[in-house]
């Protein structure tokens, strides 16, 4: 390509295009204009990107589409529409659609957790080689029942708000390489089959499903989505499925997991009220259990009845589905605007 020449060919549709952005008010006619070398200059830049060197050129054409694409559609503002788009179709869709994933994780996880205790439960001297005689001793007496009246019930739930969200981030962000989310989940089976087993096989069982259930049932179930969603974004960089190339593969499922990411925010700041208001309060056992038996049958019919309608052909598209992005997907959303 002759740069030279298609630089002098099209340069005055450039300069006219960025002229009109920079006008603060357009009639018609220069609307129309702008639309027009809008997607003018978007094919052109798609040219350059594919046969030009110059990078400088390619960036300035690529802001220049930016600046048309956002002076077309206009800035984006947050509505009550959209908020319950995505909480009535986005976010549950985007769970249900990853459904085999974190029930995978969920299942494994929790038959790792209980052959931990059993195990430790069973075999005394290993709950010694974890976390010696003495600790194990302070955590049955007073250590484990103790964590959760230690702070305030506000103080206690932010804490365990941003805690939780920040190993459902780590899930999501390190998907990609897969190892370090069995490790993240390695790591939290391996400390609920230790302190499991350990107050098992001290006769407390019943102290400590009785305060772990009431909010473990709904924050572990957030921490497998976001696990589970975090492979599928590694497993969409292994085997992308045909249609896809690996990028738009593995593009396509982050958009996915930043929707989850969004979602679990709230899932979090539920799990945390119950764990920080209900699981210390002072009621019957069967109670506590109850209301976080019901919290977290609530999220699943949740996700179950409004996720399978978000994925019906006639509901709202997914929107991570479109896998093209770069300069025709911009100008694609930018005439649908």
């Amino acid at each position: 390509m002759d740069l030279d020449a298609y630089v002098a060919e099209h340069g005055g549709q450039w300069r006219r295009l960025e002229a009109l952005c920079r006008r603060s008010r357009l009639d018609a006619e220069e609307v129309d204009e702008l639309i027009a070398l809008y997607q003018r200059t978007a094919t052109q830049l798609s040219v350059l990107r594919s046969r030009s060197p110059d990078p400088a050129l390619v960036s300035q054409l690529s802001q220049l589409v930016l600046r048309a694409r956002a002076r077309i559609t206009g800035r984006s503002r947050p509505s009550l529409s959209a908020v319950t788009r995505f909480l009535l179709a986005g976010f549950p869709g985007a769970v249900y659609r990853a459904w085999p994933w974190w029930c995978a994780v969920a299942t494994a996880f929790s038959v790792l957790s209980f052959f931990l205790m059993w195990f430790v439960a069973g075999n005394p001297d290993t709950a010694a080689a974890f976390i010696g005689d003495d600790a194990a001793a302070e955590l049955v007496e007073s250590g484990f029942a103790g964590y959760y009246t230690e702070f305030s019930a506000p103080t206690f739930a932010f804490h365990l708000w941003t805690h939780n969200a920040w190993i459902a981030a780590q899930c999501l962000a390190s998907g990609v390489l897969i190892v370090p989310v069995f490790y993240l989940l390695w790591q939290n089976a391996l400390n609920i089959g230790v302190v499991g087993g350990v107050m098992i096989s001290y006769g407390r069982s019943d102290v400590f499903f009785g305060l772990i259930t009431p909010h473990g049932l709904l924050e572990l179930t957030g921490v497998f989505v976001a696990a589970g969603v975090g492979l599928r974004t590694g497993w969409a960089w292994i085997s992308p499925p045909a249609e896809l190339t690996r990028g738009q593969a593995v593009a396509r499922a982050g958009r996915s997991a930043i929707v989850v990411a969004l979602g679990l925010v709230g899932v979090f700041a539920v799990s945390a009220f119950v764990e920080a208001f209900v699981t210390p309060a002072p009621v019957p056992v069967p109670l506590r259990v109850g209301l976080g038996a019901v919290v977290w049958l609530a999220f699943l019919a949740y996700v179950l009845i409004l996720g399978r309608r978000a994925t019906h052909p006639e509901s709202v598209p997914d929107p991570a589905a479109n896998p093209a992005g770069g300069v025709g997907s911009e100008l694609g959303s930018g005439l649908q605007a």
